[in-house]
């Protein structure tokens, strides 16, 4: 008696385990790219005034137009849950040219009130053709509440103390007019003109592969995004390709200590060019500056 062999993919029970397979897949998928991941990091110094002690930062980084339900209403939640005292936007709000202002006017202003923000361009603000189209992206971002640092410094004062936020706009607005530069020159440059005194030192940069910059110039805490968390993440390996660092990037996620000096690298929120995070959620950091006495500066 001649027997029949019934194809795999024509066997019932394996297109079901099949079909299984892909919609659990398809879950995951989704889950990565759209469940958030909120890390809550704590700095502790001596140089943070007992008046800031438990003064919140949360920094949103890379979120290229994603939106967390409507209106970004998930990824608010998730913000008024940190109850933040500043919200710092390290860059790339928006995706490409033309550059979505009105994307980013309504972001800012739904953020704004939750609490003051501080927002740096990215290089995907930074690649407009033109500063003709990037100044009036500017202009909307600081009517709808945003204090724009480039190069710049503000104080922040409790009582009799006080700290400073300083800012850095992508080094890519500048290489675009003078290709002579390289982004240590140009962010060194910017470093020069709000440089670091005595005081707890805040800044908010995109770019987290100029660390050892940041500890050159005296910063104490810098909050930057960029990487994407390597965009797809190995176990046991960390981030896979990350811009401006290639393969496997050293500064891809989490916090990272140079002297006496740390850079905290947000995995960001928002897809990239490769449009799937994988092992590699949604990431909202909150920091937290606790004061404590003198000692080596210390992240948990």
């Amino acid at each position: 008696m001649q027997q029949r062999i019934i194809p795999f993919f024509r066997q019932p029970k394996n297109l079901a385990a099949l079909f299984v397979a892909l919609l659990g897949a398809a879950f995951f998928f989704r889950w990565q790219n759209d469940s958030l991941q909120v890390e809550r990091f704590e700095y502790v110094s001596a140089k943070v005034p007992p008046s800031f002690d438990g003064f919140v930062v949360v920094c949103v980084a890379d979120l290229h137009e994603k939106k967390f339900g409507p209106n970004n209403e998930r990824l608010f939640a998730a913000i008024r849950a940190a109850n933040p005292d500043v919200i710092a936007i390290s860059g790339d709000l928006i995706v490409d040219p033309p550059l979505n202002v009105e994307f980013a006017r309504h972001f800012i202003a739904d953020a704004a009130k939750i609490a003051p923000v501080y927002y740096v361009s990215g290089n995907h603000e930074a690649i407009a053709p033109t500063q003709t189209e990037y100044l009036p992206f500017v202009k909307a971002l600081e009517e709808a509440g945003a204090t724009v640092l480039d190069g710049e410094k503000v104080e922040l004062k409790r009582g009799d103390s006080s700290l400073v936020i300083a800012g850095v706009a992508d080094p890519l607005l500048e290489l675009k007019t003078d290709r002579r530069l390289t982004s240590e020159q140009v962010v060194a440059e910017k470093l020069r003109r709000a440089p670091p005194d005595e005081r707890f030192y805040l800044l908010i940069s995109h770019r987290p592969e100029l660390a050892e910059l940041y500890a050159q110039h005296g910063v104490d805490l810098a909050l930057t995004g960029h990487a994407h968390g390597g965009q797809i993440r190995l176990p046991f390996v960390g981030g896979l390709v990350a811009p401006n660092q290639g393969f496997l990037p050293r500064y891809d996620a989490g916090a990272y200590r140079i002297g006496e000096s740390t850079t905290i690298v947000s995995r960001g929120l928002g897809p990239s060019i490769f449009p799937t995070r994988l092992f590699n959620r949604p990431h909202l950091v909150v920091c937290e500056l606790r004061t404590r006495e003198p000692t080596q500066s210390v992240v948990n």
